[in-house]
């Protein structure tokens, strides 16, 4: 089994509903943001992939970029496809949670779809790098960050120098890079492990269940 950071209990079934699926009289449920982050190789979007199958309600936010669709790409389904200056606009705003440029090319996490999610009962999940995840957590203090954790250094290694696609430069330099997330794992409020990819998700979707609540309504 893997691990995570913090412990949590998650009582059977969806709190805030009964064992069939209805809502509770007199109950809503509060959610909170949940942002996934961790170093290249780690299986990221594998995780959230299977996360997706696992509960089909959570919302996954879709980024926007200035970069230009690849083959079979679509636009509102991949990413949101904009061009530098409605991205500006964008960021002037203050409509992305997050925003960063990798490679000439810039990427950011719309407010509005995640802050609509949420209100409306939701989980939302990021999927993002470090960065972006420090951004979110000024941006939204009450998040939860969640740092996918390799089962051993040696491993991510593996992952990363077994893709046999880059040069020694380039893997050295993600090796770099990861060694500075990891390092950074103090900051996230829960690790989970990815020795298993089905168990990594089911233990991501336990530690959001466990931050469903449901308050009383004030006429009640």
């Amino acid at each position: 089994m893997s691990e995570t950071g913090n412990d949590h209990a998650v009582a059977a079934g969806t709190p805030g509903r009964t064992r069939h699926g209805e809502p509770v009289p007199g109950r809503r449920p509060r959610r909170r943001l949940t942002v996934v982050s961790g170093p290249s190789g780690v299986g990221k979007s594998s995780v959230v992939s299977e996360l997706r199958k696992l509960d089909p309600e959570i919302y996954f936010s879709v980024s926007v970029t200035t970069r230009a669709p690849r083959p079979g790409e679509v636009d509102g389904a991949h990413y949101h496809f904009v061009d530098r200056a409605v991205f500006d606009k964008m960021v002037a705003a203050g409509e992305l949670l997050e925003h960063a440029e990798f490679a000439g090319n810039c990427y950011g996490t719309p407010r509005e779809p995640v802050e609509r999610a949420l209100a409306e009962g939701r989980p939302a999940v990021l999927e993002i790098e470090l960065q972006g995840a420090r951004q979110v957590r000024r941006a939204m203090p009450g998040a939860r960050l969640v740092m996918l954790m390799p089962p051993s250094w040696q491993e991510l290694v593996g992952r990363l120098t077994g893709r046999g696609t880059e040069e020694e430069a380039a893997v050295k330099a993600r090796l770099a890079e990861a060694e500075r997330e990891l390092a950074a794992a103090g900051e996230f409020d829960a690790r989970v492990v990815n020795a298993d990819v089905r168990d990594a998700a089911e233990q991501l979707l336990n530690l959001m269940n466990a931050d469903f609540e449901t308050i009383q309504e004030q006429n009640e």
